[in-house]
């Protein structure tokens, strides 16, 4: 590891570039993070698009913006209905390279419009604003840092595709192939640029994530006059959710979660509509399999009810990324490479999720908060550390350069992959 973490002469050209272009970075992010993008605000979404692609255009590569499919979204009637979401921005360089890197990041936020879209200097070194940390100061530095990168002598070395994604924040539905078909266009290494944690601690291991929504339909009837005459579909589902909730414990490292339950009707009618929205964890193939089958029971005994019937959709969208040699090695190499520049990683096991877990699953070793510093996402105290632009640009072009230049075994790592 001591090539890996030791600063050649380009790695210093591009570190002192990198140092020179953080207001550009900065300026962008902040630039980009003001326009809402929640992942269901279409116009927000496909104004942002082509400006990225116009940024990203900046790179030796082919910029394509490319619709996704429709998916299925439940209702709170209980109908299932195709969403559609924004655009998805394909690039894609030097594919005969010998080297191949696939990176993927997201463009929507969990903001929808009217909620949080103010962006604030906090005087510390901080900037606050939706989307600052995740991502859009992410692919900000990713942009610069491949830039960077094909400003040396090792570009030619080394080809990339990159995806970015509009519906990240609700699952990846629409961009999942997307995804997919990138990482398996012969990619060694993935690198994704979800924010690291405010210590500058990134993630490791990731458990599986399923996203369930049953619906359960009953009997409607006068509660007064003829209640024996009804099913409630509330009751039905009020002993699944006892069930679900039961499940926790029963397994190491398995969560189910409830968030909703959707629709009833006046109390003076016995309700035939209800919808329950859950979520689980699982931190491998073998358990996510277990955590479907116990859905599959409960919802099996609660559609046998005497006038109870429903459907079932959902499962694990993004499947468990654990810890293998192929992810450990990667993890080593990334961390040596930090130590040049004065890093000391570490990589801290995680119950979230992200577009990481799909292309782990696609065969790609992988690193996933290759992103600014921040904190508090997913609220209104979201925030980025500043300095963070450079520094992890920066590790970015240095994980490159060492790709290109053979010091970081890109091949050697991927084969690990079948250990």
């Amino acid at each position: 590891m001591t090539q890996l973490s030791s600063l050649s002469r380009e790695d210093e050209a591009a570190r002192e570039r990198l140092a020179a272009a953080a207001p550009d970075m900065i300026a962008r992010t902040r630039a980009w993070s003001s326009v809402n993008t929640g992942s269901y605000n279409i116009p927000g979404l496909k104004t942002l698009a082509p400006m990225l692609a116009d940024a990203f255009s900046a790179l030796e590569a082919d910029v394509r913006l490319v619709e996704g499919p429709g998916f299925d979204n439940v209702g709170a009637d209980g109908r299932v209905v195709q969403m559609h979401t924004g655009p998805i921005i394909k690039v894609s360089s030097r594919p005969a390279a010998s080297i191949q890197v696939v990176l993927s990041g997201h463009y929507d936020t969990v903001f929808p419009p009217g909620t949080f879209e103010t962006i604030r200097d906090l005087g510390n070194g901080q900037i606050n604003g939706p989307g600052m940390a995740d991502m859009k100061g992410g692919l900000s530095l990713m942009l610069e840092a491949l830039k960077t990168f094909e400003s040396g002598p090792f570009k030619d070395r080394l080809g990339y595709q990159i995806v970015i994604t509009p519906d990240e924040e609700i699952g990846n539905f629409a961009s999942s192939a997307a995804l997919t078909e990138a990482a398996r266009s012969g990619a060694h290494i993935g690198m994704t640029y979800e924010p690291a944690m405010e210590t500058g601690a990134m993630s490791g291991g990731r458990k599986g994530s399923a996203v369930f929504d049953i619906v359960l339909h009953g009997r409607a009837a006068h509660a007064g006059r003829a209640k024996e005459e009804g099913r409630s579909a509330i009751e039905a589902a009020a002993e699944l959710v006892l069930g679900l909730e039961a499940l926790n414990g029963q397994r190491d490292g398995v969560t189910f979660n409830v968030g909703a339950i959707e629709g009833g009707s006046p109390v003076n009618i016995v309700p035939d509509l209800a919808v329950v929205r859950f979520g689980a964890r699982a931190p491998d193939a073998e358990a996510s399999a277990w955590a479907t089958r116990e859905v599959e029971r409960l919802f099996a005994r609660a559609s046998a009810r005497d006038g109870i019937h429903g459907h079932l959709h959902g499962g694990f969208y993004r499947p468990p990324k654990p810890r293998n040699a192929a992810q450990q090695a990667l993890f080593d190499a990334i961390h040596a490479t930090g130590q040049a520049i004065g890093l000391e990683l570490e990589f801290v096991d995680t119950g979230g999720v992200c577009e990481g877990n799909n292309i782990f699953a696609a065969g790609v070793p992988n690193v996933d908060t290759l992103g600014v510093r921040g904190g508090r996402i997913h609220s209104d105290e979201e925030f980025v550390i500043v300095d963070s632009f450079a520094e992890r640009a920066t590790l970015s072009a240095l994980i490159l350069n060492r790709l290109a230049d053979g010091r970081m075994d890109g091949k050697r790592i991927k084969e690990l992959m079948g250990r």
